[in-house]
């Protein structure tokens, strides 16, 4: 559904403003942030604040951009120079833009703590951290995430987890804090059932992964399952970050196809008969809930994954995904799925998937961020008065 409430310019409109601060680029893989922002927008300014980024310039400046779904792309350019300041001129640059928008309500949402380095003075009407991964346990993290993020406990008036096991794991950290583990744009997915053509047509098993390829891919298992059915077309799909490219198995079966648009997707899925997720068992994958996991299902396709627990629970234990911890269990694994019925099966998966949805999600969220939002206005007034 497209917003019909966007404006041309940041000014022209009166309206509570929602400014997301992201370690994630809004034209990167679209996920998460994405799914929730341009719902928000649909009654909120959405201003979307990336990470800067480095130039041979002599001033700092913001670039502004409008995605079609209504919210705003705010990139911050630095000259190189000023990289040790960049705390201060961000504070400056982001305190000036506002300054410049007519606000009824302020909302801070975090993707990332370390932004507080730099909007922990903005007075806002509620900060709100949506905690979507562990980002500590990334490749190339700050040394000063933990910190950071501690900080963000004590700022922020509600925290979000992107699934069930982030939450368990910090639930003690906050007395404020819910689990929204991903949700699902099914009607999108669901396109891929209808372009699919007949598997039987086809000469060889297409097996897939989509997403991120980075270090919570489990390179080892794509080699070796490549490697023991050759006959087999491993497809995967998705921009490679973090790790060096050279390092990725060759075969003649394994295809690095690069990055797609999310409106493609479902094109390319249909194309294929399981879906895989081989993910590497590390500190980057410990809380990880796989928005993945709900759209391959929408489009219709069986999943083997390795041994997530997002995944695992509930989707392992419902019997909507095949569970494997090794390159041969997941072969066993491909293997009933290709010769499996799946009429039974996806009737399961669409009574699931019917239970949620991202507007669902993004209504879950909402209602409990005014809420929290209104708590401390209450809160902040019954106190000014009890000094009167």
């Amino acid at each position: 559904m497209q917003n019909k409430k966007t404006s041309h310019t940041l000014q022209s409109l009166s309206r509570n403003v929602l400014v997301c601060f992201s370690h994630l680029r809004w034209d990167f893989v679209y996920q998460r942030p994405q799914h929730l922002l341009s719902r928000a927008a649909r009654d909120y300014q959405v201003l979307f604040v990336e990470e800067p980024v480095f130039e041979d310039a002599t001033t700092p400046r913001l670039v502004q951009k409008q995605d079609k779904s209504g919210v705003w792309i705010v990139v911050p350019h630095l000259p190189h120079r000023v990289r040790e300041l960049q705390n201060e001129i961000l504070e400056g640059l982001i305190a000036q833009l506002l300054s410049t928008i007519p606000t009824r309500n302020l909302y801070l949402w975090y993707y990332t703590p370390l932004a507080l380095s730099f909007t922990r003075k903005l007075a806002c009407d509620a900060r709100i951290y949506d905690n979507m991964d562990e980002l500590s346990g990334f490749l190339g993290a700050s040394v000063d995430i933990l910190q950071m993020e501690e900080e963000m406990f004590q700022k922020a008036v509600i925290v979000f987890t992107g699934g069930q096991s982030l939450f368990d794991a910090k639930r003690h950290r906050h007395n404020n804090i819910y689990a929204f583990p991903s949700s699902i744009d099914a009607a999108h997915f669901r396109q891929a059932r209808s372009l699919r053509a007949d598997s039987a047509s086809r000469k060889r098993p297409q097996i897939g992964f989509f997403g991120v390829i980075d270090e919570r891919m489990n390179i080892a298992l794509v080699r070796e399952l490549a490697s023991l059915r050759p006959a087999w077309d491993i497809n995967m799909l998705g921009p490679i970050a973090k790790i060096d490219p050279d390092s990725l198995p060759r075969a003649t079966n394994i295809h690095w196809l690069g990055m797609k648009s999310y409106d493609d997707l479902p094109a390319h899925l249909a194309q294929w008969d399981i879906g895989i997720m081989p993910f590497a068992i590390n500190a980057s994958t410990k809380y990880i809930s796989p928005t993945k996991t709900p759209e391959f299902l929408a489009a219709g396709l069986p999943v083997v994954s390795t041994v997530i627990h997002d995944v695992v629970h509930p989707y392992g234990d419902m019997g909507l995904v095949e569970i494997a911890d090794t390159a041969s269990a997941f072969v066993d694994a491909c293997e009933r799925l290709l010769h499996r019925p799946g009429e039974q099966w996806l009737t399961k998966v669409d009574r699931f998937l019917a239970q949620n949805s991202w507007d669902k999600t993004w209504n879950g969220m909402e209602k409990l961020m005014l809420q929290a939002a209104r708590s401390v206005s209450t809160e902040t007034v019954a106190r000014a008065k009890s000094y009167v």
